[in-house]
């Protein structure tokens, strides 16, 4: 049969249509072309016939889809009952990646879950190795003052490191030496004051302030706190009096118990409020640092900002590094081999996933106020799952941050020996991936 012009570039145009490679659901999206029916079950996630041998995440949230746990073909409906927020929270919860595999411990907490005190013009809440059973090198503490609200002259037995989260707070502190130490900070402001070291917060500007605070031992609590008023409500009143060469009626309206957060007296300049008696000395120690104000590193896919005792030097029992992961990118592959990072999520919603070794592997999700634990040595990446940076703070017990990369450890090592471990089976990939990482670039966040 003898086909017309017109037929031959009909069939040719149907022939192409055909082919696979020009007509799948990847190069349809590439092209900015919409799916045909024929792909509909499958573009859904979190249904019987949705395929992703890759497994891409999911934004659950930011689509508004409900997880279900459905993966390749596997997996059964929700006839029981379910708890939608939480779901889309952590979609790779309901819907594990395949890779996923044994018995890892949970590694997030939310704030939200933690126990508020409420106190006058402010609160408080906590995660410590009672929350998170996991949080064992760190526990957290998050608290509000609202404007001329203090949180009442303190110690504690742990060191305290702080990240000041919104707002304005002044800090005062009395150092080893007998030094006096006055500081007023802002959004991105760290300060550390070291075991035994006593000090005061009190909000300033209209809204006060919020932190995070984080000590040196998951075991932390807030009730463990050496507070003034409490002390002196348990101490002889006679002894009071001795102590401070007074008559003992003076202090017949001390506090009876701790006041731990209450309603001050606005505060002047530190000028103006600093202690001016004959014997009075300014601390030689410097016991906050602006981290936000130091100069980023620009990645790929967002910047990093490094605080330790390399340029905070007072800062010797916590290290931090401050993340911003841009929508599309991610915090590489890598581990940290001196000490358990302890996250905490700011905001944007992230996915990651633990490798602890011996074949086991697990997933978590993250949005903004949650903690993420990753014990020491143990592989992981932070990735960004949503259409907003993911801001977040990795903390450490430890005088320096240190990680390795995998990327640059392969570009690191003898290019026979990576291939003849990854790529034996296939020489032009590993061409390929050697290309890649030959030139061992560091690059903390990867897009």
């Amino acid at each position: 049969m003898k086909l017309s012009a017109s037929q031959l570039l009909l069939a040719g145009a149907s022939l192409t249509a055909a082919l696979p490679h020009l007509d799948s659901p990847r190069q349809r999206l590439l092209n900015g072309m919409d799916l045909p029916t024929k792909y509909g079950e499958n573009s859904k996630p979190y249904t019987p016939g949705h395929r992703d041998a890759e497994d891409n995440y999911v934004d659950a949230i930011g689509k508004k889809l409900d997880p279900k746990p459905w993966r390749n073909g596997f997996g059964a409906s929700v006839l029981g009952p379910y708890n939608r927020d939480r779901s889309r929270q952590s979609p790779d919860m309901i819907r594990p990646p395949s890779t996923d595999h044994g018995n890892i411990a949970n590694m997030r907490w939310s704030f939200t879950d933690s126990h508020v005190r409420i106190e006058e013009g402010g609160w408080t809440r906590q995660t410590t190795v009672r929350e998170l059973p996991t949080s064992v090198e760190l526990a957290g503490v998050n608290m509000r003052l609202d404007k001329g609200v203090i949180r009442e002259l303190h110690w504690h037995k742990e060191a305290e490191w702080a990240y000041v989260l919104d707002g304005e707070v002044r800090v005062t502190a009395l150092d080893y030496e007998g030094g006096n130490f006055i500081d007023d900070l802002k959004k991105g402001d760290l300060w550390y004051f070291p075991s035994g070291v006593p000090h005061s917060l009190q909000g300033l500007g209209e809204n006060g302030t919020e932190f995070l605070i984080i000590f040196d031992d998951g075991n932390f609590s807030e009730e463990s706190t050496f507070i003034l008023s409490d002390w002196l409500a348990h101490t002889p009143k006679s002894v009071i009096a001795e102590n401070f060469h007074l008559a003992p009626e003076l202090f017949d309206h001390l506090p009876t118990g701790e006041k731990y957060i209450f309603q001050g007296s606005v505060p002047g300049s530190i000028d103006d409020e600093a202690p001016k008696g004959k014997n009075v000395k300014k601390s030689n120690y410097q016991f906050t640092h602006k981290m936000l104000d130091q100069e980023p590193k620009k990645t790929k896919g967002g910047e990093v900002r490094i605080t330790d005792s390399k340029n905070f030097p007072i800062s010797k029992t916590v290290a931090a590094a401050h993340a911003v992961i841009e929508p599309g990118a991610i915090r590489e592959m890598h581990w940290h081999p001196n000490a358990d990072e302890w996250s905490f999520f700011i905001s944007g919603r992230a996915r990651v996933t633990i490798f602890a070794s011996e074949g086991t592997a697990r997933t978590f999700d993250y949005v903004a106020g949650d903690v993420g634990i990753v014990p020491r040595n143990m592989g992981h990446f932070v990735q960004n799952i949503g259409d907003e940076p993911v801001e977040m703070l990795e903390i450490f017990r430890a005088d320096e941050f240190r990680d390795f990369s995998l990327f640059q450890w392969m570009g690191e090592t003898p290019q026979r020996l990576v291939l003849d471990h990854l790529f034996a089976d296939d020489k032009e990939a590993g061409e390929k991936f050697w290309e890649q990482v030959k030139d061992a670039k560091k690059d903390e966040i990867t897009k």
